[in-house]
């Protein structure tokens, strides 16, 4: 298919935004089940957390070109989601893409194939995800190909340009705004009855009785542990 490009997409709500960077990510798989890039999709590169909009960019397996156009235009808080079509060979991140990322304020990088340079991208302190590296990069070929802001695949996951990014050292979680919204207030309260949950299980309370798990066990009209 031809390029193709899409409107960019609205920035996150700044409200909801620092919601987000407050919550614990794994919470949220208390009460979702999809969203969540499979577990081959790592972070390589940084510490920090990753928090922000996707900008979706779409590229042939060899061909780097609509990356570079992209990456020119990205803006503070961007999350750059790169579908290599399943090419798992040609790196088209490396130094000079990461430093342009950086330089213009991405939050992060996520390719659902592999990245270079990992020793030079990490002065950037840019975080990265991918399933690994490689020696071998993408090319400028200046294929008619590709696309920017179109729906991609990562991780198994469709992503749409304006999709919640959620990612740090556990995994990547992918989500429309909706769907996030309507389910932050929960994660957070859930969060704040965790360190009390913690500390009745250091008294010595039995976990199932705290959850009800228990209950429901004796329920089920098997004998008691």
């Amino acid at each position: 298919m031809p390029f193709t490009t899409g409107p960019a997409p609205a920035p996150l709500d700044p409200s909801l935004a620092e919601k987000l960077g407050r919550v614990s990510f794994p919470t949220l798989g208390h009460y979702l089940e999809e969203g969540f890039a499979d577990f081959g999709i790592r972070r390589l590169v940084g510490t920090t957390r990753v928090v922000g909009r996707a900008i979706t960019v779409r590229i042939t397996g060899q061909d780097s070109t609509v990356l570079h156009h992209a990456a020119g235009h990205c803006a503070p808080g961007d999350v750059f989601v790169i579908d290599t079509g399943g090419d798992t060979r040609h790196a088209p991140v490396g130094e000079v893409l990461a430093a342009t990322l950086s330089f213009r304020g991405a939050a992060g990088v996520i390719v659902d194939g592999v990245v270079t340079d990992l020793d030079e991208v990490e002065h950037f302190g840019l975080p990265v995800y991918a399933r690994g590296s490689s020696v071998l990069t993408t090319k400028l070929l200046s294929l008619d190909a590709g696309g920017v802001n179109v729906p991609v695949s990562c991780g198994g996951v469709a992503v749409n340009p304006g999709d919640v990014v959620l990612a740090d050292r556990n995994g990547v979680f992918f989500a429309p705004v909706s769907v996030v919204q309507g389910i932050i207030d929960t994660a957070l309260a859930d969060d704040a009855e965790e360190p009390e949950l913690v500390e009745e299980l250091r008294r010595g309370a039995r976990l199932g009785d705290l959850t009800g798990a228990s209950a429901a066990v004796a329920g089920f009209g098997g004998a008691a542990c």
